[in-house]
């Protein structure tokens, strides 16, 4: 069975050891590193296939990790696991590209069920096209016109402007009608993830980061 490699960026060796030795246990392979310049160093000389974050680390904060990955286009998924449980930070790390976000003491049960979540979307992911373009006040989608109501179509258009950021549920209810509840967001995502054609289970390109919002992957 082919490994699959994980990068931990952490600085407390108790952890560590933890994440490290429970993590062997289901065949992954783990490289630890405790600061943000080894880390850099570590993702430009190997490829991995997902990366688990601390924020707080002796050299920089994680979020430079964050950054570099974004900016250079690097199809890597990134655990945040953090002491700091407020929604400012946890918001800042998706708007950053983190695609999961743990806080600490971790469960390490639920870590693994994560890390297996977002290795099984990773590979689709490499091989989904650019396949949305708006022309003409039409959303195209694998060259063909979407038929959509005018809420679904400021959604969508919404999602592609910002294409691979989460976009908050507050953001996306401003396209919604004044009577509308706020849960009728989740009634619109469901309809345009029909004429998408998207996996419900796992969504290729609608996809949903829980109790923030949505970004569409393309």
């Amino acid at each position: 069975m082919i490994k699959n490699n994980i990068l931990l960026v952490e600085d407390d060796a108790d952890i560590i050891i933890w994440i490290e030795s429970y993590l062997e246990e289901f065949g992954y392979k783990v490289t630890s590193v405790d600061t943000v310049t080894d880390a850099l160093s570590h993702i430009k000389q190997k490829n991995y296939d997902i990366v688990i974050l601390d924020i707080n680390l002796p050299d920089f904060l994680g979020y430079e990790v964050l950054k570099y990955i974004q900016e250079n286009d690097i199809l890597l998924p990134v655990i945040i696991i953090s002491a700091y449980s407020d929604k400012k930070t946890k918001l800042h790390t998706f708007k950053l590209g983190a695609s999961d976000y743990m806080v600490k003491p971790l469960d390490l049960e639920e870590l693994e069920a994560r890390i297996s979540v977002h290795l099984r979307r990773k590979e689709p992911k490499r091989t989904i096209p650019t396949t949305f373009s708006i022309e003409e006040n039409q959303i195209i989608f694998k060259n063909q016109p979407l038929k959509l109501t005018k809420i679904e179509y400021h959604l969508l258009k919404t999602l592609i402007d910002n294409k691979n950021n989460v976009i908050e549920r507050e953001k996306l209810c401003e396209y919604l009608s004044s009577i509308s509840s706020i849960r009728s967001l989740d009634y619109h995502i469901r309809n345009i993830r029909k004429k998408l054609d998207d996996n419900i289970s796992h969504p290729h390109y609608l996809i949903t980061e829980y109790g923030v919002g949505y970004k569409l992957i393309s």
